[in-house]
């Protein structure tokens, strides 16, 4: 025997492939930025993503939607008399033939033709007490015996159906063998059952019973339990099915019930069923009802699988809705959902479910000192990288301006190295660069020797150290009008870009985030990310000039460079007992302590830019004073390119301190 005669191959069903790669978190954690950012906790956040799902992937809402579809097809689509409606059908062919055969039969009496004509002409209207009354009659057609035969077989049929899924087609043309199968595997059954009621059972006594009966069973249960799971969902949709008809249509089928194989005791044994079954599993509901309102008949176990199929729709609708306490997508059913709407939708969930899962397990959100999850460290630097990317993407798009964008100033190298990042000038590590190349060669199954190509990802570049170090104030406006004019998120986006750039570009510069509405507020990253929008009045220019004047006292040496975004004139200034006072049109005196603390920090030597946001005429005669006063610049950039304004001057402040103009002008 060959080893591929005894592997065997299949779907991996051990829980989440450990094969796959893995889940892309980059739209995910974007996303969840952007709403941290705008105000929202990063649960929020993260729950709005699952909700909304990607570009390319359905979201919950959107599955939501879909499952809620489903079930009203369900419901429109069909009718629950289909069985009555094909008992019917073969009564009236039986009596039609019987007929036509006591009208061609010249051999006959005249009276007892006459008495079966009347008999068949006098038929009750109800189908069941028609066929009823036909129970003992002597059929003279073999047609129509045939016919009304196969009645109590399709309600035979039917009513296992109902209880075990597949019974109606694996009892087509049973014979009366078949039949003493069955009826052995419901008395066993109900012996099982039974017994496990008053706990008497063993698990050898249900390992005898699949041994014997397992065929009947195709969900394949490993235990009692399951089995009973398994019929006890069926049993109560069947329930469900009788609830939602009409009490004529209960009471007919009720009735017919009685001719399944032309046997009551069948009937006996699926009671004592529904009874232990009801016992077993009373949570279940045994009760309920649906309206349907189609076209399409359904038979007693077609039926009893729509019901089913309602159920686990409604069951996938409270999972998708997420709104129990401790609900998580790995709750989510998703061989349930890919019945339902196709492995599509599973795809999807999954997908969802595993980056719920990273976000959460893989570092992406942590808890802060207040219990309450936050962005971590890992995400913050993630993000920062994307905004920077687009940032520089936005640099480089000017028209007339040196391509400055990460390249940093050029200055000794550090004798390390990273990969190379679009925009990069500095020079080339060749060693790391080709041995890149020759191992991403060999693990490709190539030859290096034969054939070596380099790709961007073997690129790596010399470090080099800044000959000046910069102390940077970023001086962020966080009154009321900047999140009523949907500056908040461009603010927050441009601080997180800055921060990055310095601490992955610029090590040896120092970056100080300050906060002022009605007070000024030095922050982490973080703490300004998560920041909500404030309500109160006042923008504290003053208040945040004087913690910038802090910040440089502490590093005397580095070049000091002070940016400040606001979109409106300073309304509060801070007091010597350290309130805050405001007033709204500006006070002289608020004018006069801003004016004077910025012309302290342009006598220290800072080189400083305003970025104007908005078209306020008071905010841009103020900030064109204040620039003439201390030299400074003054940029008006739309809010979407804050970042790349406010990063572009950072670089173009660093480079002025680190090369001569004749440099620059280069």
């Amino acid at each position: 025997m060959t080893l591929h005669d005894r592997s065997r191959y299949g779907r991996y069903a051990g829980g989440p492939d450990p094969l796959a790669p893995p889940v892309d978190l980059a739209e995910a954690l974007d996303a969840v930025a952007e709403d941290v950012m705008d105000g929202y906790s990063p649960r929020h956040a993260l729950q709005e993503f699952l909700r909304r799902g990607g570009r390319n992937r359905d979201g919950l809402d959107n599955l939501a939607r879909r499952v809620q579809e489903r079930r009203k097809d369900l419901l429109s689509r069909h009718r629950l008399d289909g069985t009555l409606d094909a008992v019917r059908k073969l009564l009236d062919t039986a009596v039609l033939e019987e007929r036509k055969q006591l009208a061609r039969d010249a051999m006959m009496d005249n009276t007892d033709r006459a008495i079966r004509e009347m008999q068949l002409q006098n038929l009750p209207p109800s189908t069941a007490a028609a066929v009823n009354e036909l129970a003992s009659y002597d059929w003279q057609s073999g047609t129509a015996r045939e016919a009304y035969e196969r009645i109590r077989d399709l309600l035979g049929r039917e009513v296992l159906d109902q209880r075990f899924a597949g019974m109606k087609q694996a009892l087509e043309n049973a014979t009366d063998e078949d039949r003493k199968t069955v009826s052995d595997m419901l008395r066993d059954l109900n012996g099982l059952l039974g017994r496990h009621r008053r706990g008497e059972d063993t698990a050898a006594d249900f390992q005898e019973f699949m041994a014997k009966h397992g065929q009947h069973f195709p969900e394949n249960p490993q235990s009692v339990e399951e089995l009973v799971d398994a019929l006890a969902k069926r049993s109560a949709a069947a329930q469900r099915l009788l609830q939602s008809m009409s009490p004529e249509q209960r009471e007919e089928l009720m009735r017919l019930s009685a001719q399944a194989f032309g046997s009551a005791g069948l009937m006996d044994q699926l009671n004592e069923l529904d009874g232990n079954l009801q016992a077993l599993r009373p949570g279940e509901d045994w009760n309920g009802s649906e309206t349907f309102d189609g076209q399409e008949g359904l038979g007693l176990g077609d039926g009893t699988g729509v019901l089913q199929d309602l159920a686990e729709l409604d069951g996938l609708s409270e999972q998708l809705s997420q709104s129990y306490n401790g609900s998580r997508l790995d709750d989510l059913d998703l061989d349930a959902l890919s019945r339902q709407l196709g492995p599509d939708a599973a795809v999807s969930a999954r997908t969802l479910a595993e980056i719920e899962r990273a976000m959460e397990d893989g570092g992406y959100l942590r808890r802060g000192p207040d219990g309450d999850l936050r962005l971590s460290p890992q995400a913050m630097r993630r993000l920062g990288k994307s905004l920077l990317q687009d940032t520089a993407r936005q640099l480089s798009g000017r028209q007339g301006q040196r391509d400055t964008r990460l390249a940093g100033a050029a200055g000794e190298q550090t004798g390390s190295s990273r990969p190379w990042e679009f925009g990069d000038a500095e020079p080339w590590d060749v060693t790391r660069t080709m041995t890149n190349a020759i191992q991403r060669t060999m693990s490709d199954g190539g030859n290096p020797a034969r054939e070596l190509r380099l790709t961007p990802e073997d690129i790596e570049v010399a470090e080099t150290e800044a000959r000046t170090q910069a102390a940077v104030v970023l001086l962020v406006d966080v009154s009321f009008s900047m999140a009523a004019e949907g500056r908040w998120v461009p603010m927050k986006r441009t601080a997180l870009a800055l921060h990055h750039l310095v601490s992955t570009r610029f090590r040896g510069d120092r970056l100080q985030l300050v906060t002022f509405g009605r007070y000024a507020q030095s922050m982490d990253i973080g703490e300004l990310t998560s920041l909500p929008a404030l309500r109160e009045q006042g923008t504290n220019l003053h208040h945040g000039l004087l913690l910038a004047a802090r910040f440089f006292r502490r590093h005397p040496s580095m070049q000091h460079v002070l940016l400040v975004v606001t979109d409106g004139e300073p309304t509060a200034h801070l007091l010597p007992d350290g309130d805050s006072w405001f007033n709204w049109p500006p006070d002289t005196e608020t004018i006069r302590v801003t004016v004077a603390e910025l012309d302290r920090l342009g006598r220290s030597g800072v080189q400083a830019t305003f970025f104007r946001l908005g078209d306020d005429p008071g905010l841009e005669r103020f900030v064109q004073r204040m620039a003439r006063r201390i030299e400074a610049r003054v940029v008006a950039p739309d809010v979407g390119g804050l970042g790349a304004a406010v990063v572009g001057e950072y670089l173009r402040a660093h480079v002025r301190s680190s090369y001569s103009d004749t440099d620059w002008a280069l």
